[in-house]
């Protein structure tokens, strides 16, 4: 069962950035921590804290990012779809910015598989990411999984999502997993295997909403908890559509506000926490990105002009 209070609180390291909302992390072989800002920007920050290096700018709202090979990165980006972007010249390709002739809303996260396909996530097609909160209140479920093949063509695997957040696949890419942040899940797509076709649940009832996810170098699928559960957004997602919306219109400072948490959850592929794992620090919260590499924890934020990482203790 999922514990409700984290079993580990560590001492976080806080990095800057030079803008606000480093949604989600990556790490590449070099060290090299790649994150993207409210504004566009996609920065290279040294692991060492020594500074950071502007790489390109998206022109949209970068929100997931990946590895793409080892000269590019593949960017999920709210406002233009799956980008990729080459690390040298900051060039940009357009991968997905439709399916079916359909402009996709919010583009989320990704996970490329090792032969080249990539599995992503678009969290609503009602409400665009200056809206999330009406998507997430309002319990629309209309997030969906897709994948892009390599030549190109795009298929959907699951629809009726709960705000389709982060996307990971197992090492051995016998599933694909996508949060459902809304419903306070990780939904797990079997890929290979006498279950291949299936869906299930990797976790449930989680102790609070997870946002962007990713397997990471202990092959873990860790999750990034954004905010504690909230009584009152839970007794709302229940209540009639007609209330649901009403809440949303009223103004933004007297919605329900995230509680500022530093939190994250690593699962084994049978569903048991490995590790949860709780920071102590001022001036970082709201974590909505996760990436462990070689044994450090680093962490993205929606709202934070920074990175942070948390060095995880051995065994």
């Amino acid at each position: 069962m999922t514990p409700s209070t984290p079993t580990t609180r560590l001492p976080v390291e806080v990095v800057p950035v030079p803008a606000h909302g480093a949604e989600d992390v990556v790490v590449a072989d070099n060290g090299l921590v790649y994150t993207g800002t409210e504004d566009g920007s996609i920065f290279a920050v040294r692991p060492d804290g020594s500074g950071v290096d502007l790489v390109g700018s998206t022109g949209g709202r970068p929100l997931g990012i990946e590895l793409l090979g080892d000269d590019r990165l593949l960017i999920a980006d709210a406002h233009h779809g799956l980008l990729a972007m080459e690390l040298r010249t900051g060039a940009l390709e357009t991968l997905v910015d439709a399916v079916e002739g359909q402009p996709l809303v919010f583009c989320n996260n990704a996970a490329v598989a090792a032969n080249g396909d990539i599995w992503f996530s678009d969290s609503s097609t009602l409400f665009g990411i200056e809206k999330w909160k009406n998507d997430f209140v309002q319990n629309t479920r209309t997030g969906r999984l897709f994948c892009r093949r390599t030549d190109g063509t795009v298929e959907t695997h699951l629809d009726g999502l709960a705000f389709a957040n982060g996307v990971a696949l197992a090492a051995d890419e016998s599933y694909v997993a996508v949060a459902e942040t809304a419903a306070r899940t990780v939904v797990r797509l079997w890929l290979t295997g006498p279950r291949a076709g299936e869906r299930d649940l990797l976790a449930s009832d989680l102790p609070g909403y997870p946002d962007n996810i990713a397997r990471g170098s202990d092959g873990l699928i860790w999750v990034s908890i954004a905010s504690p559960v909230d009584p009152v957004v839970e007794r709302i997602q229940r209540a009639p559509l007609a209330l649901r919306k009403v809440v949303t219109a009223v103004p933004e400072v007297l919605q329900p506000k995230p509680k500022q948490t530093v939190r994250a959850m690593a699962f084994a592929g049978d569903g048991a926490v490995v590790h949860d794992v709780s920071g102590d620090v001022d001036g970082f919260h709201m974590v909505t990105g996760v990436r462990e590499h070689e044994g450090r924890l680093w962490l993205g934020s929606l709202h934070e002009p920074a990175v942070a990482v948390i060095s995880l203790p051995g065994d």
